[in-house]
């Protein structure tokens, strides 16, 4: 049977979806902020690709049967909301608290995310679990169609993903430039550890 016709009607508005999910405020993008003014975009590129892997990982496991736990075991739901908010306040610690650039090439402990810390934190971000979860009952195909569909939903959301991320990279690049001493670096860590660790508020609420 030939569903591709469905399948394009739904890949529409799936990209708008994937946008706004990938481009608004949030965890990943506010840290990815960080990096990019204290690392660089290509030192961030690891976070970034880590991130885009991760959701499209969290969003293949939700349509493989993963998103049923939450609703057979709540208790299940409430543990990922404490080890994502714990794991969210140790980052926004580490990203308030990051020395300047200049120190932190010089044996300063900052380091960027990795890959694989990136891809893990997804299955523990309330935003990423909303997004796979509301993306793939909302855009998949009932039947013999569901395989293909997830499919085409989980590699367009890679496609949509890191673009979009990655603009907030480029703006925290740009936001580096313009903090030229020590305080203006201490100032913007703090602000941005700040608003990282107010994203626990999302996860709690």
């Amino acid at each position: 049977m030939n569903h591709l016709p469905e399948m394009l009607a739904v890949a529409g508005p799936f990209v708008f979806f994937a946008f706004s999910m990938s481009a608004t405020p949030g965890p990943n993008n506010m840290m990815l902020t960080a990096s990019g003014a204290n690392h660089g975009f290509v030192r961030t590129l690891p976070h970034m690709l880590g991130i885009s892997v991760g959701c499209m990982g969290l969003m293949s496991a939700v349509a493989l049967g993963l998103g049923t736990l939450f609703e057979q075991w709540p208790v299940t739901q409430q543990a990922l909301k404490l080890v994502g908010s714990l794991y969210l306040l140790w980052l926004a610690w580490k990203i308030a608290n990051a020395p300047p650039p200049e120190k932190q090439a010089h044996g300063g402990a900052a380091r960027p995310l990795t890959f694989w810390q990136a891809a893990a934190f997804q299955f523990a971000n309330p935003k990423a679990w909303v997004m796979a979860i509301s993306g793939i009952a909302s855009f998949t195909l009932a039947g013999d169609a569901f395989v293909l569909s997830a499919v085409l939903v989980i590699v367009l959301m890679g496609l949509i993903n890191l673009p979009s991320i990655a603009l907030w990279t480029g703006f925290g690049v740009a936001l580096g430039r313009l903090l030229k001493t020590p305080r203006h670096w201490r100032s913007f860590n703090q602000l941005m550890g700040g608003l990282t660790a107010a994203c626990v508020a999302m996860i709690l609420l």
